[in-house]
């Protein structure tokens, strides 16, 4: 017997909307429908059985499928036509465990994501094998985006403490984007070369506050550039290396958490 896949892939995804956990209970959700639900979903010969659903889903590949609906719906999200002179297209770089989904050696799934914060959409995911392993899959995350856009010129990447990295910088910039990154504590030298900026000096650009989960929020954005000493700067990779070196290696010759020439600094502790 042949199903058409698109029907196998709807019935997934509303029977998991109407709350199916596994395959048995997606089978289960296209069983309980009326023939002519059936029909209408594209099963007019019958349906499939628990083990055929099984077999489909297992053996699709995600990544493709992830890519396939990423692009359908930027073709349903209306275009702006006028947009502000300076506006960027902003992506929203996290990661998440999957609730029930596991590998086959029974791991949690846990993915690396993409998000268009203009639309709402999830460009393109990754999957890393842990929560700690995020900072390999970035580089392959950006090249996920870049073929979804085409290119990354002047897209704006905003990520978590995790990845404030010298090599994440590296790759944005090789790609002509810009990336906004926090700055924390688990950073030292970093974080304290930016504390000691004269932010009482430094003007407020915008400040909000706002209330939620139980306590008040003020947030206050400052910017300023910042010029830091020769002896600062970041040394020439030498051409022998690999382009992406091990994230939890550290070369005496290439020191992290360092500004480069020129950058764009805000206050520690305070989210833009």
């Amino acid at each position: 017997m042949r199903y058409p896949l698109t029907s196998l892939l709807a019935v997934a995804v509303c029977a998991v909307m109407a709350g199916a956990s596994s395959c048995a209970a997606i089978t289960d959700w296209l069983h309980d429908l009326d023939e002519r639900a059936q029909e209408r979903l594209g099963f007019t010969a019958g349906v499939p059985e628990g083990s055929t659903v099984w077999r489909i889903l297992t053996r699709l590949d995600d990544t493709l499928l992830g890519n396939v609906l990423a692009g359908w719906l930027r073709t349903r999200t209306p275009v702006e036509v006028t947009r502000p002179r300076r506006y960027r297209t902003v992506i929203a770089i996290d990661g998440k465990t999957l609730r029930g989904a596991r590998t086959g050696d029974a791991r949690q799934v846990h993915l690396l994501a993409a998000l268009d914060t203009t639309t709402g959409i999830v460009l393109a995911q990754v999957t890393v094998d842990a929560k700690n392993n995020e900072i390999p899959a970035f580089a392959p995350l950006l090249d996920a985006v870049e073929a979804m856009l085409g290119t990354l010129a002047e897209v704006l990447f905003i990520d978590d403490a995790l990845h404030t990295q010298t090599g994440h910088a590296d790759e944005i910039t090789a790609r002509r984007a810009h990336l906004l990154v926090q700055v924390k504590a688990n950073q030292p030298a970093l974080f304290k070369q930016l504390k000691r900026l004269p932010w009482a000096q430094i003007p407020v650009g915008d400040r909000t506050r706002d209330r939620g989960h139980g306590r008040r929020e003020t947030r206050t954005v400052k910017a300023v550039t910042v010029a830091t000493p020769r002896w600062h700067r970041l040394p020439a990779r030498p051409a022998s290396r690999a382009d992406h070196p091990h994230p939890h290696r550290r070369w005496q010759d290439q020191p992290r958490n360092r500004l480069p020439d020129r950058v764009t600094a805000r206050r520690p502790g305070f989210a833009p």
